[in-house]
């Protein structure tokens, strides 16, 4: 439910586990057709977006989130001219795919007009112009259908949606049908990334499945992470593709192909940095090999709501 009526804010990651913050002020709240829009601005993290109940960026830290979602999967292909972005209301997963010199178009398909316009109006920090850059097509679709419908081929797909919640408009978008899909859609170097939830110790599910999900259809699956201080908990990443490996990129290599590919400096992304998203944990990689589920749009995951 919208809320505009509460002074704290807890985001449930269970039945028995939360994050509060204090609200300074809620400077929007809606119930659209799809889900629950909450711009909120937080005492620690700044204004921030909530879809849902659940964070999905903040003013203090989104750079964090949107750099780790687009560079290591950009990066790894050898010219990305064509890129299609599914979700990312805030429009900063649009702000970095633009950053790069070689993009010649991005096409953004949102289903929740709503999130996008205000995001738009509220959050100008986070879009910085890029909604009005020659390159950007935006589209107010089911980005599944347009994918199925479409015969365009595209160099990079980034899949900046919220978690798989029951009745939300994102769960068919973690199944292996889905990712059939985004497969027939890539050119032959083409290259996927996507949020695949949090890597917390008491919840991998989530993540383990997403991970055997796609290896289920692509040859190549670089599960990654990083720590983004508003979500809480450890964030897990994955890169996919038919042939391109960024784990192969070296630091060295990483920090030409920043200085040659992208515009601008970035804050947190870097070779180092690089080397360290896809070093995971022992116990990760355990659970990761044992994993045997795979998400299908008759056998859906749901995170806790």
């Amino acid at each position: 439910m919208p809320l505009k009526n509460y002074r704290w804010f807890i985001e449930y990651f269970s039945a028995e586990e939360g994050h509060l913050h204090g609200i300074r002020q809620v400077l929007f709240s809606k119930e659209t057709p799809f889900q629950s829009i909450d711009i909120l601005d937080l005492g620690s993290y700044g204004k921030a977006l909530v879809l849902d109940g659940r964070i999905q960026s903040s003013s203090r830290d989104e750079f964090i989130y949107h750099e780790m979602l687009v560079h290591p999967a950009m990066l790894a292909h050898p010219e990305p001219r064509r890129v299609f972005i599914v979700g990312g209301g805030e429009g900063a997963t649009l702000r970095e795919v633009l950053r790069h010199r070689s993009v010649q178009r991005a096409l953004m398909v949102d289903i929740d007009e709503e999130v996008v316009a205000r995001c738009r109006e509220l959050l100008p920090e986070w879009h910085q112009g890029a909604f009005e850059d020659p390159r950007t097509e935006l589209r107010y679709l089911d980005a599944r259908k347009y994918l199925e419908e479409t015969s365009e081929t595209f160099d990079v797909v980034i899949i900046d949606i919220s978690e798989p919640i029951e009745e939300g408009p994102a769960y068919l978008l973690f199944t292996r049908e889905f990712y059939e899909i985004v497969r027939e859609r890539l050119s032959p170097a083409g290259v996927i990334s996507l949020q695949a939830g949090t890597v917390s110790l008491n919840d991998l599910e989530c993540y383990a499945a997403i991970q055997k999900t796609l290896e289920d259809v692509f040859p190549m699956v670089a599960p990654c992470w990083a720590s983004i201080p508003s979500f809480a908990l450890p964030w897990g990443f994955s890169v996919a593709s038919k042939q391109q490996d960024p784990r192969h990129l070296t630091p060295d290599d990483v920090d030409k192909l920043v200085a040659d590919r992208i515009a601008g400096d970035l804050r947190y992304y870097d070779g180092i940095t690089h080397q360290l998203t896809f070093l995971l944990p022992k116990h990760i990689r355990m659970r990761l090999l044992s994993q045997t589920r795979i998400i299908e749009d008759n056998h859906p995951l749901f995170t806790w709501s």
